[in-house]
């Protein structure tokens, strides 16, 4: 019995780092260097088997990891069996500390975890941190931030407290680029368990970098939003950033109907 429980564990191991080296490869990283094959794996349990999606994306789909594999020191919290037993988002972002998995930590003032209710129905996921939400430890607080709340309390006649807004990437990014590959993988356990604690009715892909990490396509956001889909179990539409709107004010349009559409799914209009 002991042998075929390390064989499990080994098969389960290996089918990890063989899912995050083949989404590594599908975001551009043609090779890892040794050490961070060698250094020591954690398996992150997944969230529900993904459902079929309620529209095809206009491109096929990329195959998603169900299990991320991370490099982290020996004593970290977030071994398989440890996770597990993580339960709320203060014991999640405690075990984050003062995170050092990858090196957005070198230039960040502040980790940027997340705001709202562990119950919210609706989660916002945007792409990562700017410099005010550096600043303040807290996600869409500058001009953009406002414009979101503008859509939860004048749109969805909700307060900022009844949801819950989180990012990809919990560091900002050095003059605010997109995220990398090993920082994205750094972080996605982080966010697969704010989902599992929370279990959102619907989550909101704001912008093309959070959409396209989340269902692990390169398809235009402009293609995306207005199309369900499924993350890991829940229901997601996509749609366009807040910052996006600022430049480009006509399309506020179209994510008005697409946030009708998550109040429709919310039984909220």
């Amino acid at each position: 019995m002991a042998a075929e429980a390390t064989r499990d564990t080994l098969r389960q191991i290996a089918e990890s780092l063989r899912s995050y080296l083949e989404t590594l490869k599908d975001s551009g990283v043609g090779s890892l260097p040794g050490h961070a094959v060698a250094e020591q794996l954690v398996l992150v349990r997944p969230l529900p088997e993904q459902a079929a999606p309620v529209a095809l994306a206009p491109e096929p789909m990329m195959k998603k990891a169900e299990a991320v594999a991370m490099p982290t020191q020996t004593q970290d919290m977030f071994v398989a069996s440890q996770l597990q037993s993580v339960n709320t988002l203060e014991a999640l972002r405690a075990g984050i500390g003062d995170c050092r998995r990858c090196k957005l930590c070198q230039g960040r003032t502040n980790i940027v975890f997340g705001v709202g209710s562990p119950q919210a129905e609706v989660m916002f996921v945007g792409e990562g941190p700017g410099h005010d939400e550096d600043l303040k430890g807290e996600p869409f607080v500058g001009r953009a931030g406002q414009l979101l709340t503008d859509i939860i309390t004048k749109g969805m006649k909700m307060t900022r407290e009844e949801i819950y807004i989180a990012n990809v990437v919990k560091c900002r990014p050095p003059e605010n680029r997109n995220p990398e590959p090993d920082e994205v993988a750094a972080c996605q356990p982080f966010l697969l368990k704010q989902i599992d604690i929370i279990k959102p009715r619907v989550l909101v892909a704001l912008g093309t970098y959070a959409a396209q990490t989340l269902l692990q396509v390169k398809t235009p956001i402009s293609r995306l939003r207005g199309v369900w889909y499924s993350y890991h179990g829940v229901k997601l539409m996509p749609t366009f950033h807040p910052a996006y709107l600022l430049r480009n004010p006509n399309d506020k349009r179209l994510v008005w109907l697409d946030i009708q559409a998550v109040l429709r799914e919310m039984g909220r209009l």
